[in-house]
């Protein structure tokens, strides 16, 4: 199976604290570390590890955070295609409390690649499964060359420019920036997902059928909530694009949510195909 993501990436530093401050106060760090993450990096990897290999098509700050992005990726096993940008890298830092709760700032604009990059966009028309999080409208339509598409709700400006319709939207029902309306997208998905976290979510295809899931149970402590929503849309693109009925995809993403849920950062205990 061949698979592929267009999207984002942030470096991430992070600090593991008892509770995030409250204003004015201090905390030390118990530990902290770096990595590249972002919804787009996360589901590469994730892909990636479900698949045995996965294409990256993305933008970078051409400076030393995006040149360590890259590298980091790369060594992560996803082949990496990037649009050089003059921008600096998007950054952030993510406090990681007691309970593995994340707090996220970002720094710095979004980077997303643009169909008019000289990337080798003929490539998705050869791809089984893509997963969109960040790019343009060209982007968008290239992507659509896949045999599936999955796509975040955050990307919701390109893919409306788009006009594309997409096998499956990732909303949140939680989260204000991931939220999408009927209507927002012509033509409208076939599937929306929207995501509740440890309560599981709820499924909607465009002709009317629905049904809940639920999230899958942890095998391990909760460490780190860092990239689980981006694990689960990876399971999500994985099990649609090879051919599994709604139910099935459902149970492997939320499978990979929970596996993530229980390493340190987005990477260390992502499920594989090994795991399947």
């Amino acid at each position: 199976m061949r698979v592929a993501v267009v999207g984002h990436t942030e470096w991430i530093e992070f600090a593991r604290v008892e509770g995030v401050p409250a204003p004015g106060e201090i905390v030390h760090a118990l530990e902290s570390w770096q990595e590249p993450g972002g919804g787009g990096a996360v589901t590469a990897v994730q892909l990636a590890r479900l698949a045995g290999d996965a294409v990256f098509f993305t933008a970078l700050g051409d400076d030393p955070l995006g040149h360590r992005a890259h590298h980091e990726l790369s060594a992560l096993g996803v082949r990496v295609e990037v649009a050089w940008r003059e921008n600096t890298q998007r950054r952030g830092f993510v406090f990681v409390d007691s309970a593995g709760e994340r707090t996220i700032t970002v720094i710095g604009d979004r980077l997303g690649p643009s169909g008019h990059d000289a990337l080798p966009w003929e490539e998705l028309s050869t791809v089984d499964a893509v997963y969109f999080t960040a790019g343009d409208g060209a982007a968008a339509r290239a992507a659509r060359a896949a045999g599936t598409m999955v796509a975040t709700a955050r990307a919701l400006e390109p893919l409306a420019e788009a006009g594309v319709e997409l096998d499956a939207l990732v909303a949140s029902g939680k989260d204000a920036g991931e939220r999408y309306e009927r209507g927002d997208l012509e033509p409208p998905p076939r599937l929306v997902v929207r995501t509740a976290g440890a309560a599981g979510g709820e499924w909607v295809r465009q002709d009317g059928d629905a049904g809940r899931f639920l999230a899958a149970p942890l095998t391990e402590p909760v460490v780190d909530a860092y990239g689980c929503g981006d694990s689960f849309a990876g399971g999500l693109t994985f099990g649609l694009g090879s051919g599994m009925p709604v139910g099935r995809a459902l149970e492997l993403a939320a499978r990979c949510g929970a596996a993530c849920l229980t390493g340190r950062g987005p990477y260390s205990a992502q499920l594989t195909g090994a795991d399947l």
